[in-house]
């Protein structure tokens, strides 16, 4: 927020809602709500991103709608980037194309390498809310993350294995035989307003490690790394992310530095600031999705406060202007 506002992008006019405490429940609904001491704020990306492009194009960005970049290389000294419809020269190419691209296919990046089974499935709904509380809800193999967002819309999305699918043949059938046996969640299902007719669903989200650094492109955001999604705050990591390149490629343009020294650079302040989160959201990842770790872990949050302040406290970092 401090970093936002400084550069007059806060989203003031949408007024979001100020997020303070989480909910966080077992399979079985067992819960315990803990104070967030660093809160935050809740909108929707397609809101956000829309805000961030007016303010871009005003600053004379220009942007070319409706394409896609499929391949781009690397020539020694400058970059050749095409779309189906122009090629592009550049001396600096930010990757900042989120957690799965046709790029990461196309660059054989390592982590494409690997099948992973987590489906992303998402909603926006009207329901009961409370608006300064982000909710984690566990069921078998998964976890579902609930907080309101602007104009009175609340974002409901959740992590599942690919196998629940499949078992239960479609998503709504799946949700009604595993998600409803958590009760908080049943309740939130069976009587709220889904403002969609279908959700939103991403598959092959993988937490695998990547590089901030890769074929030359300094990458950004979640095609970085992506943190696992019950650790929250990716969003404020991919703005953090992009203040840090921000600060290295001045540096390297006034200075004429190398690139070489400019990827050294952003490399190094990128793992200092989120290689530990990233690293530590994957090991609390391990007790969520499961019927007694989950139950462990709220019990812990309920008779243990350290742990669980220990737990928020290494996934989400420090305030930064």
């Amino acid at each position: 927020m401090p970093f936002l506002k400084s550069l007059g992008l806060f989203p003031d006019e949408y007024n979001p809602p100020k997020i303070q405490r989480l909910q966080l429940s077992s399979v079985t609904g067992r819960n315990e709500i803990l104070p967030l001491d660093l809160g935050g704020f809740g909108i929707s990306r397609y809101t956000f991103d829309y805000l961030l492009y007016e303010k871009a194009r005003n600053a004379g960005v220009l942007f070319y709608l409706q394409e896609e970049v499929d391949k781009i290389q690397f020539t020694g000294e400058k970059f050749l980037i095409r779309t189906p419809l122009r090629e592009l020269n550049s001396d600096i190419t930010i990757g900042a194309f989120g957690k799965r691209s046709k790029l990461d296919i196309f660059l054989k990046r390592s982590f494409t390498q690997k099948r992973s089974p987590y489906v992303g499935v998402k909603y926006h709904i009207h329901t009961d809310h409370p608006d300064d509380l982000i909710a984690l809800h566990n069921f078998k193999g998964g976890y579902c993350g609930i907080s309101n967002v602007e104009n009175g819309k609340t974002n409901l999305c959740y992590l599942t294995h690919r196998e629940q699918i499949r078992e239960y043949k479609n998503v709504s059938e799946m949700e009604r035989q595993i998600l409803h046996q958590n009760p908080l969640l049943k309740e939130i299902f069976l009587n709220s307003k889904f403002i969609w007719d279908k959700p939103e669903t991403i598959n092959e989200i993988s937490f695998e490690t990547k590089s901030p650094v890769d074929h030359h492109m300094l990458m950004a955001g979640d095609a970085a790394g992506m943190i696992t999604p019950l650790c929250g705050n990716g969003m404020a990591m991919a703005i953090r992310s992009s203040k840090v390149l921000s600060e290295k490629l001045i540096r390297h343009i006034r200075n004429n530095t190398s690139r070489a020294e400019l990827e050294r650079e952003y490399a190094e302040a990128w793992n200092r600031l989120f290689k530990s989160r990233l690293w530590f959201g994957r090991q609390v990842q391990k007790l969520f999705g499961n019927h007694w770790a989950s139950n462990i872990a709220v019990n812990l949050a309920i008779h243990v406060r350290p742990v669980a302040n220990l737990i928020i406290r290494g996934t989400h970092g420090e305030p930064f202007g």
